[in-house]
């Protein structure tokens, strides 16, 4: 299916419906948390849906994965059926609130579609210009080809034939006129080029149509004009006939297309229209389609021009390489030469004649190679070719002079230096001893050096690390610089290898200095992964103890391509990298895949906090997952603020021996009895189950030595409660949970916690967030228990704490499940351990000595 189409069709059904209210629909509180948590479980679902496709076409960009435009166009379908669905489950778990989203898939989803539906502007030109007035900035009107040849006469006073050009404009209102641009591009758009029966027929039915086509007058009157007037340009010579030569767009460019499209030679002016024809449907040959479609062109990026040219009845034909393919840089002019005309050469028919000259000394030819030619193919009177035995004698004598080497050699330096690039160099020499020029185009040097194969241990260096998933394959090498903090990543120096112990999207602000990111945790389809694919960052993650084992400010080397890392800089690794070379990097497939993922994979919207987070921000694929997931965690994070909690929500009591009044909301798999009131172990959610095991594991506080003036503070706090206060304190602790889901409103006294949890086999859903409020002390107490709560959650790795006078809000984001769970059971420990704790700290040490406390009793190394 063509992305146009599937984009046409999804798009279709973004339609933004309102939801009935509670009161309206009946629906009770318990169903409406359970349908909110099947959207946020569906969220997550295409959450990791798009992040995986997106790192399996960015990791087609290291050059390593051969892919073709099929790959992209199911990959685009991919994502944004499941974008359309993560914004539809966003939508459900908000009342609508994210509607915009639907209209930036859109625009950007468009963006995407015209990359890869890219038409050619084809400048409006007459239909014949002669080739007096072509350079190559006319690129774009008469092809490559006539591009060039005008180039080099009309700048460098080179020799070509005579000639003119019939323009792409041409081709254009041609094709229009017969109705044949969308039929050809409906039957190429969805063609397999591995099916060779599929690939003729549909060929042969392209070149059909061309041939059968109709000229328009006004067209075929001006090409037989610009013939007439070709032909007669010089009175004092016999009347020639033409050779008429493919000069499609993109043709003599960074792409060849040698050999793809069809030259036709000695043809007489009165088969000019007809020949004129048979160039354009060489441009839907077998051979042509292959090539385009494998370099990931479409058809609507090719138009053909074609030159119209002075027939050169040449004696000696030939091809010369400005350098030597074979061995690049090696200061070498290589020319091949047949006797007669050259069409034996090209086609591979003939083994040539090899001179080789050097680029120092053109004067001197370093190397002559004959060979046994005895027959040449050459022009007869009737417009035809044909195959004669060589002149008498010629057979063995050279084919070129020294001197007429010489002068081609000369040529072949004045064009490379004109062009900035080696050439290849088609020529020929006429009856009368002229050299002429028929083309020159960039030589495609496809010859490397050998690179050594890169061994899978290094011997001879110490291997730090030899663990962990690799997010971005490459070699980077540097001084470890150990991130205690986000906030310090503005001290990361250039050249360093960053060594963190979480992922993190803001890692991207240092992407442009950093040699290499290694992690002690962290998933290949999270966000800072892309991110690190997106710079081609060498990256590590998982590795499970890369900040404990590697030293600030060490040397190492950072091997993401067999998953080591080693003390030092090995020297071996570092050679290995700057050898790396990948051509297919150079392909149109290749660009075209680059130009997609700029609009998929940029993730602009990295910090939740920013002004700028917002629907109408969201200018890529990446922006769009990152908003929905966070405003989805967000919105699931306050599902125990709705009214009438208690009452509606079919809550049953969990009876576990500890002073809380706890009820549980069953969203699904969370509970397996089905009673009023349950024990610990009727519960199954694995986030619950952990955070319960660190409460049950305390021992509850009792009394505490305490100073009068403590005491007294509490005392005083509560007689100035009001009776809404008094309420606030009496209300139920609620959790809402499924297997692997928890959201637990914690009521201790005067303390709220909410802790919120998501433990699943996939790194990416994975997420604890933490609020805490309250405290029935004095200010100086109520501060020095949010100190030692924020302390031991920074000890237990949370990404972010931010603390706002007594309110506590704490994250950590993409760890495994055991992870996550681990951290959930000393949460629990927290939860009881800070349990009235205000009332003992009197001062600042006392408030250290529990926390160090807390870190060596309960938090594991």
């Amino acid at each position: 299916m063509k992305y146009k189409e599937a984009l046409k069709g999804i798009l279709q059904k973004i339609g933004v419906t309102t939801r009935q209210s509670r009161e309206a629909s009946g629906e009770l509180e318990k169903d409406i948390m359970a349908r909110k948590y099947e959207s946020f479980k569906g969220l997550l679902d295409c959450n990791n849906n798009i992040l995986g496709v997106m790192a399996d076409m960015e990791e087609k960009l290291s050059g390593e994965y051969l892919f073709d435009k099929q790959y992209i166009v199911h990959s685009l379908i991919t994502l944004t059926e499941n974008l359309k669905e993560l914004i539809d489950r966003l939508n459900g778990l908000t009342h609508n609130r994210y509607n915009a989203l639907y209209e930036q898939l859109s625009h950007i989803s468009t963006e995407i579609e015209d990359i890869l539906n890219a038409r050619r502007e084809i400048p409006t030109e007459s239909y014949t210009l002669p080739l007096d007035e072509i350079t190559k900035e006319r690129f774009n009107s008469v092809g490559g080809k006539n591009a060039n040849l005008g180039e080099i006469k009309n700048r460098l006073n080179v020799p070509i034939p005579a000639g003119f050009a019939i323009t792409a404009y041409a081709y254009k209102v041609f094709m229009q006129h017969n109705g044949m641009l969308e039929r050809i591009h409906d039957r190429l758009a969805t063609l397999s080029v591995n099916n060779m029966e599929e690939l003729n027929r549909v060929s042969a039915q392209c070149q059909d149509d061309i041939l059968r086509g109709d000229i328009p007058q006004d067209m075929a009157d001006a090409i037989l004009e610009s013939t007439a007037r070709l032909c007669k340009n010089d009175s004092s010579r016999d009347p020639f006939d033409l050779s008429i030569r493919s000069s499609a767009i993109e043709e003599d460019s960074d792409f060849s297309f040698a050999g793809q499209y069809a030259t036709f030679l000695n043809v007489t002016p009165q088969q000019v229209l007809q020949r004129y024809k048979g160039v354009l449907a060489s441009l839907f040959s077998s051979r042509a389609i292959f090539y385009y479609k494998t370099k990931g062109f479409t058809e609507n990026e090719l138009a053909m021009a074609v030159g119209v040219l002075e027939m050169v009845d040449s004696k000696v034909s030939g091809v010369m390489f400005s350098d030597d393919p074979n061995e690049p840089g090696s200061n070498k002019i290589i020319i091949n030469a047949i006797w007669g005309l050259g069409l034996c050469l090209v086609d591979g028919m003939v083994t040539p004649e090899t001179y080789v000259v050097s680029k120092d000394d053109i004067t001197r030819v370093i190397k002559t190679t004959t060979t046994e030619q005895v027959t040449m193919v050459v022009c007869t009177s009737k417009g035809s070719l044909k195959e004669v035995p060589l002149p008498d004698g010629a057979e063995a004598t050279p084919c070129l002079q020294d001197n007429q080497a010489t002068e081609l050699a000369r040529y072949a330096n004045l064009l490379e230096s004109h062009f900035g690039v080696a050439q290849d160099i088609e020529w020929v020499i006429d009856k009368n001893d002229r050299l002429i020029i028929l083309q020159s185009r960039p030589l495609v040097i496809t010859a490397r050096q050998e690179q050594k194969s890169l061994p899978i241990r290094i011997e001879g260096y110490k291997v730090l690390i030899d663990r962990g998933l690799i997010a971005c394959k490459g070699v980077g090498h540097g001084k470890a610089y150990v991130l205690k903090s986000e906030d310090d990543l503005i001290n990361v120096p250039d050249g360093a290898v960053l060594i963190a112990r979480h992922t993190s999207p803001k890692f991207v602000t240092v992407m442009n200095k950093v040699r290499a990111i290694v992690t002690d945790v962290g998933g290949t389809t999270g966000h800072m992964a892309s991110l690190a694919r997106e710079y081609q960052i060498p990256t590590i993650l998982d590795t499970e103890l890369a900040t404990v084992t590697i030293k600030h400010d060490s040397e190492i080397t950072v091997d993401a391509i067999n998953c080591n890392i080693y003390e030092g800089y090995v020297n071996e690794l570092i050679t290995y990298l700057e050898q790396k070379h990948d051509p297919f990097k150079n392909t149109h497939l290749f660009k075209t895949l680059s130009k997609v993922l700029k609009h998929i994979v940029i993730l602009n919207l990295v910090n939740p906090d920013s002004e700028d987070f917002k629907a109408e921000h969201c200018n890529t694929f990446h922006d769009i997952t990152r908003f929905a997931h966070e405003k989805a965690m967000m919105e699931m994070f306050s599902m125990t603020d709705m009214p009438s909690l208690q009452d509606s929500c079919g809550a049953v009591r969990v009876v576990a021996g500890i002073p809380i009044d706890l009820y549980a909301i069953d969203l699904g798999g969370g509970i397996s009895a089905t009673t009023k009131a349950i024990a610990p172990e009727h519960i199954t959610s694995e986030p619950f189950n952990a955070f319960f095991k660190g409460m049950l594991s305390m021992r509850w506080p009792q009394a505490r030595p305490f100073d009068v003036k403590g005491f007294m503070g509490m005392v005083a706090h509560s007689a100035s409660l009001s009776e809404a206060d008094y309420d606030e304190i009496a209300k139920r602790s609620f959790a809402f949970i499924s297997s692997n889901y928890m959201n637990f409103s914690i009521r201790l006294g005067y303390h709220l916690s909410t802790v919120e949890a998501f433990a699943g086999e996939h790194i990416n859903d994975n997420y604890i967030r933490f609020h805490f409020k309250g405290g029935g002390s004095t200010t100086d107490r109520r501060l020095r228990r949010v100190r030692l709560i924020s302390e031991i959650l920074r000890h237990l790795h949370f990404d972010m704490v931010r603390v706002r006078e007594d309110v506590i809000d704490a994250s950590v984001l993409k760890y495994k499940k055991s992870s996550i769970e681990k951290r959930l059971t000393m949460l629990g420990k927290l939860t009881v351990y800070t349990k009235q704790l205000d009332m003992v700290m009197y001062n600042d040490n006392i408030t250290d000595s529990y926390i160090e406390d807390f870190v060596e009793d309960h938090i594991e190394p």
